[in-house]
């Protein structure tokens, strides 16, 4: 019996309720040690009737060993592995060192949790199921990292994830995002019945002595009465438990208390591996019995021996002299390799060193090695970085944290890998390893927006490497040139081609070029060369030789934008999306999905924008790609602009510019423009749009020149567009698009006298036709009615009109389809008439993104299975996503959607 926790225990008899109804759960149970964190879960593993549990604990001396604490919760299932579609079960054999390499490298972190959603959901299609994580604050980071992953994507699985944690003389166990539940102590009343029950032999002054020191802990009320020490003590809880259990474990016979230690030195905690140790440290299995007795320990019914209070764990092991812990640790490294465990066997040696050590290191170095050669590079890399620690040589340091390094970057463990990389740099001489290192630090540094941090580094050691290796120096000039434009620093972008230059560099060429390219897309500035900077974008596509790996991909896929080759962009990223589900490679996704959402946009595929940048938002998220996140709201930004949803518009933009670094800054200033123009705030969008262009930095403000125009133009100032037309028909001429032509002409038109206008706009609606931007030809089509309107030419103004108000419609931009309503009814029609036309029903529009992404997967004859490796879910969640997208689109089975028109 819990006494004064009802309301907690209400709270997880409810979240029970809730995954056998087939709802995914998670909660965080928090408070200090002793409070009954334990007996929660106990009592959740009690009442979890019908329901299959997994439970683990996080162990403290374990904490540094990659997916430990996975290995540990999914220990009785993982030959389910097996089953998970090829990339996902590849990556979590790979982080649990299972099995042969198989052309994986175990890069993507993301993917590891990814299988593990899918594993749980599909244990829980048998029976629901419910997973209990005990100090979850000892766990190490990457079992933390994939299980909260999979914990923010529980939606339809009967699953229940709950862990508990220590907030005070412990780790911290972040967890953003997810329910908690903090736990305080008990109150006066049940404190004191808890107390009377358990102890109710002690004086009356003795209880109220623990009643006053415990103050509401329970597992301090059951266990101060039996430590000597009570009164006066003014230590915390916590040390009076610690210390009480530390004292029953003083009272066991010697061998008890060495299988104790075992245990708690021990992740694994199987019977054979244990008593294998204890043999040779002169225990036995009749030893078990007394600590067993005590309430130390305990077995389960997998065949693991595990102690009863994790607070146990830390007196046996903490309070353990250190001559023993060694004599553990040894005796275990002994058993384990034995039995044919490298992995164990390395841990338990390294952990019997008592200092530098260099056998030690090279056993730990060449373990590390075969962790590699499988696809274990978080485990590997741990075991570099412990061989390093004990490494008297530092040369043998430098290259073994390097290493080390490398592994934690591979694994997608950038902090870690930052951290090495930096302290490895101190015990290397050579350059070109240390220019490695640097490549390591300064990518994951631009990755995570640290991008004057990530220029610095770059730029120092391509400098330092020149002469040495000038092939490698120029590669490292271009990713400084790449993180000072990420920085909006223009001017170090242009001193990196100078340098480049006076080096003779053998990609002098290319710096140069990407310095040109920057040049020419600052509209209006004195400095800008709009020609040059088109032609040298075409001259650095056409040198592959600069993707040397998948994000110099994703920069080209970008580079098609920036000549105007939408198109191109579109299936560019189309492809490297394609590739990288496939490969489950989620932390490359974030890019490709931006730059889709962008072109998508600009093709007039709205929906698939907003279902792309969706998607990548969250993504980026997780993945901590905090400039591509801020990206993507712009695009959604803009899409709200589009459709006049001026309170989202303003949330989405808010960030980028706050940041105030380009283009996202401009892009979220340009699309509060586009919001201000369709909402009939000339003057507004003149004056914000003015100062876009006019900044000092202007990257990415060519696409509101002609808003700029336009704003101008109806805010009665038409001379202070004409610049900006100017610089948008020069770019239009050098990129020789259609559509950019067609604006273009648009902007020209709006500027000229009535004589020349009627057939500029007239053969920019036929350049219009040819393809682009369904948006923008929409405009046109507007601006050219508005003016046959003016020119009493009614019948001519309403078939524009009608064309521009039926793409409107169909894009959701609703205060520009209302100017033309406006239009039409100045024209002569009535507001029926107008309405009229709209016709049609758009099925696509009635499911959310990531209904109308499953759903269009499962038209094309993919598995629920198949759709959920693709798009980061659970099978169990497309099938929650197409249950409630079929009522909405009136079919009964996934046999009738390829009827339907979802585009």
């Amino acid at each position: 019996m819990l006494y004064g926790r009802d309301e907690e225990l209400a709270t997880i008899d409810r979240l029970l309720g809730q995954v056998r109804e087939g709802r995914g759960r998670t909660l965080v149970l928090r408070g200090e040690a002793g409070i009954g964190k334990t007996a929660l879960l106990d009592h959740a593993a009690a009442e979890a009737s019908g329901m299959r549990v997994l439970r683990g604990t996080g162990v403290e001396c374990e904490s540094g060993m990659p997916y430990a604490g996975l290995h540990m919760l999914l220990s009785g299932h993982l030959d389910r592995i097996d089953s998970l579609p090829d990339a996902q079960a590849r990556a979590l054999r790979n982080a649990l060192n299972m099995g042969a390499r198989q052309d994986a490298d175990g890069g993507d972190r993301f993917l590891v949790g990814l299988a593990v959603l899918t594993l749980l959901a599909d244990l829980a299609e048998e029976k629901p199921l419910l997973c209990l994580v005990d100090d979850a604050h000892w766990l190490d980071g990457p079992s933390v990292e994939a299980l909260l992953f999979a914990a923010r994507r529980l939606e339809a699985e009967p699953v229940g994830l709950l862990f508990a944690a220590r907030d005070m003389d412990a780790p911290e166990f972040p967890a953003p995002g997810l329910p908690e539940m903090r736990l305080r102590g008990l109150d006066r009343a049940a404190a004191t019945e808890l107390l009377a029950r358990h102890a109710a032999e002690l004086p009356r002054h003795v209880h109220h002595e623990i009643l006053a020191a415990a103050t509401g802990n329970p597992l301090a009320l059951l266990e101060l009465p039996g430590l000597r020490t009570q009164a006066h003590d003014a230590s915390s809880a916590y040390e009076r438990i610690r210390r009480s259990y530390a004292e029953k474990i003083a009272a066991l016979p010697e061998p008890s208390r060495t299988l104790l230690l075992l245990v708690a030195a021990d992740d694994a905690g199987g019977i054979g591996a244990i008593m294998g140790a204890a043999e040779r440290l002169g225990a036995s299995v009749d030893d078990l019995e007394p600590a067993e007795r005590r309430g130390l320990l305990r077995s389960t019914a997998d065949g693991r021996l595990e102690v009863r209070h994790p607070i146990v764990r830390t007196a046996a092991y903490g309070d353990a002299p250190l001559n023993l812990r060694i004599a553990a640790h040894r005796a275990l490294a002994e058993t384990y390799r034995e039995r044919g465990d490298r992995c164990h066997h390395a841990w338990h040696l390294a952990r019997s060193a008592t200092g530098p050590d260099e056998a030690v290191a090279a056993v730990l170095e060449s373990t590390a090695g075969d962790e590699r050669d499988t696809g274990g590079n978080a485990s590997a890399a741990a075991m570099y970085e412990s061989a390093a620690a004990l490494s008297p040589d530092p040369a043998a340091r430098g290259r073994r944290l390097a290493t080390a390094a490398r592994a934690y970057a591979f694994a997608g463990l950038t902090d870690r890998a930052v951290e090495l990389a930096a302290r490895a740099e101190a015990d290397l001489d050579d350059p070109r390893a240390r220019a490695d290192l640097t490549l390591i630090r300064a990518s994951l540094a631009d990755e995570q927006d640290r991008t004057k941090e990530a220029y610095r580094m770059f730029a120092e050691t391509a400098a330092s490497v020149a002469e040495l290796d000038p092939r490698l120096s120029g590669y490292l000039f271009f990713q400084a040139a790449g993180a000072a434009a990420n920085a909006g620093d223009y001017a170090a972008v242009d001193a990196i081609a100078a340098r480049g230059t006076e080096l003779e560099l053998p990609n002098a060429s290319h710096l140069r070029a990407l310095s040109r390219v920057f040049a020419g897309q600052n509209p209006l500035a004195a400095s800008g060369d709009m020609a040059g900077g088109v032609a040298a974008l075409r001259e650095l596509m056409d040198g592959m030789n600069l993707c040397f790996g998948p994000r110099d991909r994703v920069r080209v896929a970008l580079w098609h934008i920036l000549i105007g080759d939408i198109e191109g962009a579109a299936e560019t990223a189309a492809e490297l999306e394609a590739r990288y589900r496939e490969q489950g490679a989620i932390g490359l996704l974030a890019p490709v999905l931006m730059i889709r959402a962008r072109a998508r946009l600009m093709l007039g595929h709205h929906r698939d924008a907003r279902t792309a940048a969706t998607e990548g938002l969250r993504i980026a998220a997780d993945t901590g790609q905090h400039r591509i996140r801020v990206y993507l709201e712009t695009v959604l930004g803009l899409l709200a602009a589009i459709e006049g949803d001026e309170e989202r518009c303003t949330e989405l933009t808010e960030e980028a510019l706050a940041r105030a670094v380009p283009p996202s800054s401009v892009h979220a200033a340009a699309a509060r423009g586009l919001l201000d123009l369709g909402l009939g705030r000339h003057e507004a969008a003149l004056s914000r749009l003015s100062d876009v262009v006019s900044g000092p930095n202007r990257q990415g403000a060519i696409a509101s020149l002609p808003d700029l125009v336009e704003a101008a133009v109806r805010a009665g100032r038409p001379e202070l567009g004409e610049d900006a037309a100017g610089w948008y028909t020069g770019w239009a001429r050098q990129i020789g698009r259609p559509w950019a032509e067609a604006i273009a002409l648009r902007c020209a038109a709006l500027l000229a006298p009535d004589g020349a206008a009627d057939a500029m706009f007239a053969e920019a609606v036929e350049l219009h036709r040819k393809g682009g931007t369904p948006f923008e030809r929409a405009r046109t089509e507007l601006l050219y009615g508005e003016w046959l309107r003016r020119s009493r030419r009614r019948n001519d103004a309403r078939a524009q009109l009608h064309s521009a108000l039926e793409a409107f419609e169909r894009l959701g931009a609703a205060p520009w389809a209302e100017r033309v309503r406006t239009e039409l009814r100045a024209a002569g029609e009535s507001l029926a008439a107008a309405g009229a036309d709209a016709g049609g029903d758009d099925l696509a529009a009635r499911l959310t993104p990531q209904e109308l992404q499953v759903v269009r997967l499962a038209a094309a004859g993919l598995s629920n299975r198949e759709i959920g490796a693709q798009l980061f879910l659970s099978p169990r969640t497309v099938g929650y996503h197409l249950y409630k997208a079929y009522p909405k689109l009136g079919v009964a089975s996934r046999g009738e959607l390829p009827h339907l028109d979802l585009t």
